[in-house]
Formats: C-alpha cells, sequence, structure tokens
C-alpha cells in the first residue's frame, strides 16, 4: 500500500486522495473540476449560488467532461436567521453604506428583491434527482432523510467541520466523509455549531483531535499547497487533503484574471478574516474594500443579504478591472502557489508527495 491508497480514495472511488476545494459564487468551473476528476483526484462544483435547474445542467455536463468520480458542493444553512425578518427599512440603511461603491462604478442602486438567494431545501432535491457520485456541503448537516436518499442512490456525502463537536456530530448523522478545515483555509469558514470567530483551530491541532474522535474518513484542509503539506496532513492522521487556492490559482477555474494574479502576487501574504462580502467570516486577500469596511465590523447584513449587496456592484468591478472592490478569497498558503495549470499542479503534487516519504524513509 502507498500513500496513495487510503480510507478516503476506497470510499469515494478515486486514485489519488486530493479533493480539489469547491468554489461558489461562479468561482468553480467544470473544467477544473474535471481535470482534477481525470487526474485521479476528487474534482468539486460549489454549486450554493445556483437554481435547481443549474445544478442539474452542470452535474450532466460534469458528465460529458469526466467518467470519473466528482463532487456538487452546497450550503445546507444559506440563510442566516435574520435575513427570514430582513426590513425595507434595513436594506436602505445597509445599501447606503455601499452606495458609494455603487456610484463610483456607475452602477444604479438596486431595489428591495423577492429574494436574496436560493433555498438549499429545493435544492438537494435536484442535486439527489441529478445523482452526482459525491455530494460534499458546508454550513451543517443536511436531514437524516437527506442522508438517506443519498445512500439508497449511492451518493457519498462528505461534511465539513471545524471543530471535533461537528466532527462527531458529522459521524453520528451518517456522512461517508470527513473534511476537517482549519484556519489558514480560504474562502468561508463554515462553522456551525459555534460561531466562526470563536473557532479558529489551526490544521495541526485539528486534524489529529478529529482523527481521534471518529472512526470515518478524514480529509484534511487549510493551508496545503503542495507535497510537504499532504505529506503533513497524511502523517497526522488524514486519510486525504482537500486543496483550494492552488487549484483556484489555475487558469481552469472561474476565477477572473485579476483574481489569480493577486493569488501569485505579493498581496496574497495579507489575508484576512471578513464579513464584509457576505455578512459571514470568511478569509481573502486584503484590499481598500475589506480595510474600509472594518470600521463596520458586527454591523453588516446577515447573509445572504450583504453577499447580496456587495455582488451588486462586483460585475461592473470586474468589467473595470477593479480588484480593490471585489473578493479575493485567498488561503494563507498563496505564497507557495507556482502551477497555473490544474494538470500540472496535480502533477506536482503527486510527484512531490513521493519525494517526501521517500527522503522520510531513508532517514
Amino acid at each position: 500500500m502507498t500513500w496513495k491508497q487510503t480510507a478516503a480514495t476506497r470510499r469515494l472511488g478515486i486514485d489519488v486522495p486530493i479533493v480539489q476545494g469547491p468554489f461558489g459564487g461562479g468561482l468553480s468551473a467544470v473544467a477544473l473540476a474535471a481535470s482534477v476528476s481525470n487526474a485521479g483526484g476528487l474534482g468539486s462544483f460549489g454549486a450554493h449560488h445556483l437554481t435547481p435547474e443549474q445544478i442539474g445542467a452542470v452535474t450532466s455536463e460534469l458528465r460529458q467532461h469526466t467518467k470519473r468520480p466528482f463532487a456538487i458542493n452546497l450550503w445546507v444553512s444559506n440563510e442566516d436567521e435574520a435575513t427570514a425578518t430582513f426590513s425595507q427599512t434595513e436594506f436602505d440603511r445597509h445599501l447606503e453604506r455601499l452606495a458609494p461603491y455603487y456610484r463610483e462604478l456607475g452602477v444604479p442602486l438596486p431595489a428591495f428583491p423577492n429574494q436574496f438567494g436560493q433555498k438549499f431545501e429545493v435544492q438537494v432535491e435536484a442535486l439527489i434527482v441529478a445523482k452526482p457520485p459525491v455530494f460534499s456541503f458546508v454550513y451543517g448537516l443536511p436531514d437524516a432523510k437527506i442522508i438517506q436518499a443519498c445512500q439508497a442512490r449511492d451518493i457519498a456525502t462528505i461534511a465539513t467541520v471545524t471543530t471535533t463537536d461537528e466532527a462527531i456530530a458529522a459521524e453520528q448523522a451518517g456522512v461517508d466523509v470527513i473534511v476537517a478545515t482549519g484556519f489558514e483555509a480560504g474562502g468561508h469558514r463554515v462553522s456551525f455549531l459555534h460561531r466562526s470567530e470563536d473557532v479558529l483551530t489551526g490544521l495541526m491541532a485539528l486534524v489529529p483531535r478529529v482523527r481521534d474522535k471518529v472512526a470515518i474518513p478524514v480529509i484534511a484542509a487549510g493551508g496545503i499547497a503542495d507535497g510537504r503539506g499532504i505529506a503533513a496532513a497524511l502523517m497526522l492522521g488524514a486519510d486525504g487533503v482537500q486543496i483550494g487556492t492552488a487549484f483556484l490559482a489555475c487558469d481552469e477555474s472561474g476565477a477572473s484574471h485579476a483574481h489569480r494574479e493577486a493569488l501569485f502576487s505579493d498581496a496574497a501574504r495579507d489575508t484576512v478574516l471578513t464579513r464584509a462580502f457576505t455578512g459571514r467570516l470568511a478569509r481573502g486577500i486584503r484590499n481598500r474594500y475589506t480595510d474600509e469596511m472594518a470600521k463596520y465590523a458586527g454591523d453588516f447584513a446577515p447573509y445572504p443579504v450583504q453577499s447580496w449587496l456587495a455582488g451588486g456592484f462586483k460585475p461592473a468591478a470586474l468589467a473595470q478591472g477593479r480588484s480593490d472592490l471585489v473578493s479575493l478569497w485567498s488561503g494563507q498558503s498563496a505564497g507557495l502557489l507556482h502551477h497555473h495549470r490544474a494538470g500540472d499542479l496535480m502533477q506536482s503534487l503527486l510527484d512531490e508527495t513521493d519525494r517526501v516519504f521517500a527522503r522520510h524513509l531513508q532517514t
């Protein structure tokens, strides 16, 4: 047995224990997910922003590009409690705060919408019908009936956790695999039993603690971008790794050119945790927007209202090359990035990990 064969690869039907992190909000791409799956890993597509019809279409498109397992990812909790009673008055107050960015970019101010986002309960029905090989999810655990429906249709399930309590809950819920994500990870902090700001455990501490508490496969995520990180995670007891930032930086991802350039720049050394873009805590590259919105910490609109409001001027900002006003999600591993193509990255990860373990065996 080699490091490439683990409990995670056996359960997910993949050749190597490398999972591409799912990116929501349009950052995922069929080309990226298919490339990772075709290379023996598990490609992922973040679909929490998609309609039920779009989820079915993306699943079908992925099947056209790969015969290997892939994952569709959803947010179990995709609406904060306060969103249900969010008023026009509150909407106007939060919009007024962002109005200068709309005006600066030449975008008309939006009106109060009929809805701010998608409903998980409807999305997951479409996902089960579409029957992707793997269903991964964040921000909570689906109802037992959903887990049972996935089991009945041979859809493997992956839950993401940030604490041992969440890991135990996931195992008790009947999920197949756990992703333990550390403080270093880019994008959203997906805690669901505690406030995200109160759960900032690093991966080195989190993985062995989770490994000691559950029997199902554990995948490590957060701050991993090369073979050294993969080997370290496996030595800590993980059955595989999930890599986000390094794949997000690849040409095949849905990230903008400016975003991908930023990930390879010195700017990516300076990441911050902020709720300014979506209303939920997330790690990204510090920029003008995060700096100017820092004074409002603790007073952002709930998710997905804040995401909808800040997203209203995002297309114009991207079109105008204004990366200072959009989210540039990044983990703390950005300084380790070297590859611009997913295939090259996958091969490098495999070769580097082989070399690390070879050196270990020689000592």
